[in-house]
């Protein structure tokens, strides 16, 4: 059987026909310029809910995005079937750039990053007043993860009705941190939810708290048309069961913005966080920083900070609740 020689290209070497076909392997990707933009609403097991030109569509990740996750409140590009029509599927080609993130880790150790939200404005950090109690240090944590991720804080606090809520917003005053304070009846009325609804309007709003706060109870209220189940407090451990078992955007009345229901969490880990961008959230005081050693933690000796509240820079209060959240990551949530 004759073998081939020393010259590969003589006439009658034989070349086996491409069983994928002929057309030849490439690396360019095509830039689906026709895209249509959507907005991701929820995402359950792979199957992503958009809202494509008022249509509400189904849709999954292209291949060639790889291991990129996509979150509700992403803004992305669908190609495909978008008609919304029953048993429909469209594909998600592109991830738009983010404006902000909202990320948490399992714990404090735990190196692996999950991602809440995306493009959120704001983050409202629900939390009760009583049954469950408050829970400072997860409240302080959320604010780290706000303020890391770009998004405005606002403290909403729950059941008014069963203890007055003065203590917990002194202890949030200095950070000018917006509060505002509602109960059961007052949102069974629409005075409450009015109150809220105030504080949200031409926002996009991640709502995110400890199970059994009433933080569902509270979306159903500004968003009567879509009801989610809701749960109650364990009498025995004061824990709330988890109700929202999945993120879902849902606009507010009126088109005045969106709010983001979350699972209910029982910790918020900060292994993602660099406290140095902490400081960005208090603009009184990141110019007394450019005196610090470097990698300063801005939580000891030689840190400038001291030096630049003595002379009148910025208020106490101010220096003190920073190195409050900064100590969050050393700290367990019901320490």
């Amino acid at each position: 059987m004759r073998r081939y020689g020393k010259n590969p290209d003589e006439d009658d070497v034989r070349v086996r026909p491409d069983r994928r076909g002929s057309r030849p392997r490439s690396r360019n990707r095509p830039k689906h310029e026709d895209a249509t933009e959507g907005f991701v609403l929820t995402v359950d097991r792979g199957r992503i809910t958009c809202l494509v030109q008022e249509r509400t569509i189904t849709a999954m990740k292209a291949r060639e995005l790889g291991r990129k996750g996509i979150v509700v409140g992403d803004r992305v590009a669908v190609v495909g079937d978008v008609s919304g029509d029953p048993g429909t599927l469209a594909r998600i080609v592109r991830v738009e750039e983010r404006t902000s993130l909202l990320r948490r880790t399992a714990d404090d150790d735990d190196p692996y990053e999950r991602v809440v939200v995306a493009n959120a404005d704001q983050l409202a950090i629900v939390t009760a007043l009583a049954d469950p109690p408050p829970r400072p240090r997860l409240v302080d944590r959320c604010l780290v993860a706000a303020y890391d991720g770009g998004l405005d804080p606002l403290l909403v606090l729950t059941k008014s009705d069963l203890a007055p809520a003065d203590e917990l917003l002194e202890s949030y005053a200095p950070l000018g941190v917006r509060a505002v304070a509602c109960n059961r009846d007052e949102l069974a009325t629409g005075a409450g939810a009015a109150r809220v609804l105030d504080l949200l309007t031409d926002r996009v709003t991640a709502f995110v708290g400890h199970s059994g706060v009433g933080k569902t109870t509270l979306v159903n209220a500004l968003v009567p048309a879509r009801q989610r189940a809701t749960g109650e407090v364990n009498v025995v451990t004061g824990r709330g069961r988890h109700t929202t078992t999945s993120a879902l955007a849902l606009p507010l009345p009126d088109d005045r913005g969106w709010a983001i229901d979350t699972p209910g969490v029982r910790s918020f880990g900060l292994a993602h966080v660099d406290p140095s961008r902490v400081i960005h959230a208090f603009p009184d005081l990141e110019p007394g920083t450019a005196d610090c050693p470097r990698n300063c933690s801005h939580d000891e000796p030689d840190c400038a900070l001291d030096a630049w509240v003595a002379e009148g820079h910025a208020d106490p209060a101010r220096l003190a609740s920073l190195r409050r959240l900064l100590a969050t990551r050393e700290r367990r949530e019901g320490d």
